[in-house]
C-alpha cells in the first residue's frame, strides 16, 4: 500500500470558506475522489468513522482523497443548507480538486456516505469517471439515479435507512452494481476495512 501524506486546506464555496483535508499518495499526480460526509445535524463530519476509512483506503491505493466539512460543520463558514448549498458544496470541492497540481483532472470520482450519498448522486455527471453511494439513505429519502458514469451502490445487510430491497431497485439502471455486506449496519463499524477494500476495488477498475 502507497504512503500516505495528509495535509488542511480551504476553498471557496460561492462567499464561504469551507475546511477540507487532503490525503496524498506517494506518487503524484493521481486520480482524484471527493468524500462527501453524513448529515452533520446528526454529528456527521468529515472525521467520521466511513469517511475516514474511505480516504485512507483510496489515498493508500494511489488515489487524492478530498474531504470536507459541509456549510457549517466543523470550522466550514455559512449555516447548514441540505439542499442547494450541499450541492454547491460539494460542487466546489470536485473544482477545488481538479485545480490541484497533485490531481489528474481527467481522471475524477466521488463517494458520499449517508446524507453524503444523497447530496453525490444529485452532484455527479458524465464528467466523473466513477461515482460510490455508500448507504443511501433511501428508506426515509428519494435518490436520483442518472448519473451517466459508473456506480457503486454499497450497504451492509443489516442498514435499516438503506435496505437492500430498495436498492435492488437503483441497481436496474445502467452501469449501476450493488453490493451489500453482510453483518454492517448504517454505521460499519467493524466493517470499515471491508468497506475501504470494495471502494478501492471499483475505482480502481473504473477511475484508473
Amino acid at each position: 500500500m502507497a504512503q500516505i501524506a495528509s495535509r488542511s486546506l480551504a476553498f471557496p464555496s460561492g462567499a464561504l470558506s469551507l475546511e477540507g483535508v487532503l490525503d496524498l499518495p506517494s506518487e503524484t499526480p493521481a486520480p482524484g475522489v471527493v468524500v462527501c460526509h453524513p448529515h452533520p445535524q446528526y454529528g456527521g463530519d468529515m472525521d467520521n468513522n466511513v469517511v475516514l476509512a474511505a480516504c485512507r483506503a483510496l489515498a493508500g491505493r494511489g488515489f487524492v482523497a478530498l474531504r470536507f466539512n459541509f456549510r457549517g460543520a466543523g470550522g466550514s463558514d455559512g449555516a447548514f443548507d441540505q439542499g442547494p448549498g450541499a450541492r454547491d458544496d460539494a460542487r466546489a470541492a470536485l473544482g477545488q480538486l481538479v485545480e490541484l497540481p497533485e490531481v489528474d483532472a481527467r481522471r475524477m470520482a466521488l463517494v458520499g456516505y449517508s446524507f453524503g450519498a444523497t447530496v453525490a448522486a444529485e452532484v455527479a455527471s458524465g464528467e466523473l469517471r466513477a461515482l460510490a453511494l455508500v448507504s443511501p439513505p433511501v428508506a426515509v429519502s428519494d435518490l436520483r439515479v442518472a448519473w451517466g458514469c459508473p456506480a457503486l451502490v454499497i450497504a451492509g445487510d443489516r442498514d435499516e435507512f438503506a435496505p437492500a430491497d430498495r436498492l435492488q431497485v437503483i441497481a436496474e439502471a445502467p452501469a449501476v452494481e450493488l453490493r451489500i455486506i453482510a453483518g454492517a449496519d448504517h454505521f460499519w463499524w467493524g466493517f470499515e476495512a471491508e468497506l475501504g477494500e470494495a471502494l478501492g476495488e471499483f475505482f480502481e477498475r473504473h477511475v484508473r
